[in-house]
């Protein structure tokens, strides 16, 4: 049966149930045929959708962008830079201004209450479209791909090797919500918060999944049915150059992925740094589906806008 969405928010896969997120895949899947039969329906007629940038943007502004077009929406694409935010109005203020003229906003930003603030004080649902706590529209578009590519969510050893960071906050929410196996490496120092990891083991008891965080690659890939990188060091951060030399050995290159099944799929959210997080050899391979997984975030975000919005 389906769950009505209609109204919330979408700031963190945490706040949302599993019967919830499996409506947005459904709706996801539903959505992505349609456009492929030349039938996209105007379910964002005549709404108009604040897309605001504080970042830099490729992937995500053009998907949502695209999206809100193809649903018959108009997206006003905002840069935070030519807002009057850069001379100092104050968030609430923007958003109880926003929300007298939009249906819905949409924001990738440096700070996780940024999101929390325009929802809370603009009266209109609020889609994160990025922070420094989580990235719930990418993993949603990466868990479509994975359940077209595997057939199936329950059950998959999902492995995120890097800096636990944005991604690997909402992998952690998304896959143990699912009864996936999902396994984080990194270094010691760089594994996610402890309050994410506790909620994401809470999650995966109920549904039959399990949690693991390792300072080991190769325990960390051994037997993966996907396996999934990042950037190393994300926008605005400091101290590169001494992350890059402690990830090292977190690469994904064609020797660790001998650890992991040979049906193995290889995925990246993109920008990629090729040749520190993630090698050409491998990016470019027959196991890599990660432009299968940009396409994806075009048919999720619809999903999320369609029944948000």
């Amino acid at each position: 049966m389906a769950v009505n969405l209609k109204g919330k928010s979408f700031l963190t896969l945490k706040d949302f149930s599993r019967e919830e997120l499996e409506q947005i895949l459904f709706q996801g899947e539903k959505l992505k045929i349609e456009h492929y039969g030349g039938k996209d329906e105007p379910l964002l007629n005549g709404k108009s959708i604040a897309v605001i940038f504080e970042k830099p943007s490729t992937r995500t502004r053009v998907s949502f962008a695209v999206a809100i077009h193809e649903l018959g929406g108009f997206p006003l694409v905002l840069e935070t830079t030519n807002m009057q935010m850069k001379r100092g109005e104050t968030v609430p203020d923007t958003a109880r201004t926003l929300g007298r003229y939009v249906q819905g906003i949409v924001a990738r930003v440096f700070a996780q209450k940024t999101l929390e603030e325009l929802r809370d004080y603009s009266g209109v649902p609020v889609i994160n479209a990025l922070s420094d706590y989580s990235h719930p529209c990418q993993i949603m578009g990466d868990l479509l791909t994975i359940k077209e590519k595997k057939g199936k969510l329950e059950g998959l050893k999902f492995t995120y090797l890097g800096d636990g960071n944005n991604v690997a906050n909402s992998i952690l929410f998304g896959g143990s919500k699912f009864g996936m196996i999902v396994t984080i490496g990194g270094p010691s120092g760089f594994e996610p918060k402890s309050d994410v990891v506790e909620a994401a083991k809470k999650f995966a008891e109920k549904s039959g999944g399990s949690v693991l965080i390792t300072n080991d690659p190769v325990e960390a890939v051994k037997n993966a049915d996907i396996v999934y990188t990042d950037v190393w060091v994300s926008m605005g951060q400091e101290g590169g150059e001494e992350k890059k030399n402690v990830m090292l050995p977190y690469q994904v290159n064609r020797e660790l992925l001998e650890h992991a099944k040979e049906d193995v799929i290889v995925m990246h959210c993109l920008p990629a740094h090729r040749g520190e997080e993630i090698t050409d050899e491998v990016i470019d391979g027959p196991n890599s589906v990660v432009f299968d997984e940009a396409e994806n975030r075009l048919h999720i975000q619809k999903a999320i806008l369609s029944l948000l919005i």
